[in-house]
């Protein structure tokens, strides 16, 4: 059986104050081993965070990381630095970077394998818009973008990696896919996982990423491909962070 990963995506969200009020909170009501527990925490703040997690059972994760190793690539941060923060994790091709900073599709595979090769855990992203779900277009569009990173690695790098179905259209809305649609998302993208290797398939964390909330968390869960989720807004509260991990 797969070990559930619950992963809190902080965004563009924290201060030194908040960060340190957060992680305290998450610290203090932390069940002991339900499952496996990240943050994902903007870069400035990855040496606090360091810190404030050191001893427990919190891992680290990044938001984003450069293809490149080193050089004139301003604001970009490699997967070196990101290990010296003692990071496991790192978010890649989040639907926020492919809208806003223009991430393809082989730029989130070239990313994935620049982060297997440093020995971080990627969490590569994948969804479809409202138009695109509408248009019957979601197992074409999200099957299509694990496909370009599945052709990039072979069978062993895939077993490392987790996966993370965040339909756009759910994401920052207060809309959710009712566990049945997500799943049937999570059952496509386990099979396209299992094409390229059974024994990955059976290892690979599918993780949902549209909204879940402690209301809803337990039902998601409940589904057979969904394991774990990534977390946006409901990470930013110890209390509802905490409730998601409680129901993984």
């Amino acid at each position: 059986m797969r070990r559930k990963l619950v992963a809190g995506n902080w965004k563009m969200n924290g201060s030194l104050a908040a960060n340190s009020a957060l992680i305290a909170g998450i610290k203090a009501g932390l069940p002991a081993d339900v499952c496996d527990v990240a943050v994902c925490v903007p870069a400035p703040y990855l040496a606090q965070v360091q810190g404030e997690v050191a001893g427990s059972a919190i891992g680290l994760g990044a938001q984003d990381i450069s293809a490149f190793a080193s050089g004139a690539y301003t604001g970009e941060v490699s997967a070196a630095m990101l290990n010296e923060f003692a990071c496991r994790y790192v978010i890649i091709g989040h639907s926020e970077r492919r809208a806003y900073h223009g991430e393809s599709d082989d730029s989130v595979a070239l990313k994935t394998r620049v982060a297997l090769q440093a020995g971080l855990i990627p969490i590569v992203c994948v969804g479809e818009s409202l138009a695109e779900r509408e248009a019957a277009q979601t197992n074409a569009v999200v099957g299509g973008q694990l496909d370009v990173v599945l052709a990039a690695l072979n069978a062993e790098d895939v077993a490392k990696i987790v996966v993370a179905y965040e339909p756009v259209w759910a994401i920052g809305t207060g809309k959710t896919a009712t566990p049945e649609m997500a799943q049937d998302v999570h059952a496509m993208l386990r099979a396209k996982l299992a094409a390229k290797s059974a024994e990955a398939a059976a290892k690979v964390c599918i993780l949902y990423g549209g909204s879940m909330k402690p209301d809803n968390a337990k039902e998601l869960l409940g589904m057979p491909d969904i394991d774990g989720g990534l977390i946006g807004g409901a990470a930013l509260k110890p209390a509802d962070f905490l409730a998601i991990i409680q129901a993984a």
